[in-house]
Order: C-alpha cells, then sequence, then structure tokens
C-alpha cells in the first residue's frame, strides 16, 4: 500500500467530496442537509472554506473542511474575544480506514494551517454522542468544553451537540 498523501482540495475536487461525504459520512449521528453541504463545498472554490484531502493509492479516502469563523465567539477565552478562531466544519474517513488514525492526522494538519494563518483558538462540533468522532478529535488535541441541547440537528440519541476545542499554543 502506497502512503496517504495529503493536499489541499481545489474546486475540481468538489463533486468527488460530495459524493464521499454521503457514501462515508452518513449516519444518525450527523447532520448533513444538503443544499447546506453543497453551498460550504462550493466555498472552497472561493477560498472561503479551505479543505484538505487525503489520498491512499491515488484515491480519496478521506477530507477535513475548515475556516477561519467568528460563529463560536460564545465559548472564546476573555483574551481572544473578538478576534476570529478556528472551525473544523467536517471531517470524513473511508468507512475501511475508520479508526486507524486517518482523521486525527487530517485535523492535526488542519489545525496547524489555521495556527499558520494567527487563529489561535480552534473549534469543532459532534453529537454528544458519536464515540468515534469523539476519539479522533480527542487525538487531535480538541477537549470538550459545553453540550447543548440540539434538537434541530440532532436527530438522534440525546439530540445533543458537543462543542470542543483546541487552543494553539
Amino acid at each position: 500500500m502506497e502512503p496517504t498523501i495529503l493536499r489541499e482540495a481545489t474546486a475540481a475536487d468538489i463533486p468527488a467530496m460530495l459524493d464521499f461525504i454521503y457514501e462515508h459520512g452518513t449516519n444518525h449521528w450527523n447532520f448533513l442537509p444538503k443544499d447546506d453541504v453543497a453551498a460550504h463545498f462550493a466555498a472552497i472554490d472561493g477560498g472561503k472554506t479551505q479543505a484538505l484531502i487525503a489520498e491512499t493509492n491515488g484515491a480519496l479516502s478521506g477530507f477535513v473542511t475548515y475556516m477561519s469563523a467568528r460563529s463560536m465567539a460564545r465559548y472564546q477565552s476573555r483574551e481572544r474575544i473578538g478576534y476570529p478562531h478556528g472551525y473544523v466544519c467536517e471531517a470524513v474517513v473511508h468507512r475501511d480506514l475508520a479508526g486507524k488514525g486517518l482523521g486525527s492526522r487530517l485535523l492535526r494538519e488542519a489545525v496547524q494551517r489555521l495556527a499558520a494563518q494567527g487563529l489561535k483558538e480552534i473549534y469543532i462540533e459532534r453529537h454528544e454522542e458519536n464515540l468515534p468522532s469523539a476519539g479522533m478529535m480527542r487525538k487531535a488535541g480538541f477537549v470538550e468544553i459545553h453540550t447543548v441541547d440540539d434538537p434541530e440537528r440532532r436527530a438522534s440519541g440525546s439530540r445533543r451537540t458537543t462543542v470542543c476545542r483546541l487552543i494553539v499554543e
């Protein structure tokens, strides 16, 4: 098996990424409304959404999308209020590669890239009961900071979202 390479996604990658997320990212924990996901991925073309693709043996094996944001300001530390922060939007790995560290590797690389942009706090969310995502986030250095009722986005289980943060030193 060839090593997995990471590279920046381009507009040409968007159709494959959309197919991939619905094939490998759909489960009862994830909230993936088609119009919102399509708009998020379309923003790769203009640079608002940034993305890293993992390729193994020349095939898409995972990706992560991320951006500079202000949407999590209510969770920011006192000294960072008013500054933009990083937000990791989607992280998905091929089902056959789940649990082998690729998701954590993608997250760590996204964190490095956001930090290089001067962003000191980086956030990510997941369904409270999504243990595989929790493990991936923990391995990448994220810490749970808040859990909130979220029945509009979470149709199963506890119906709660957990917010995680990583502070870049």
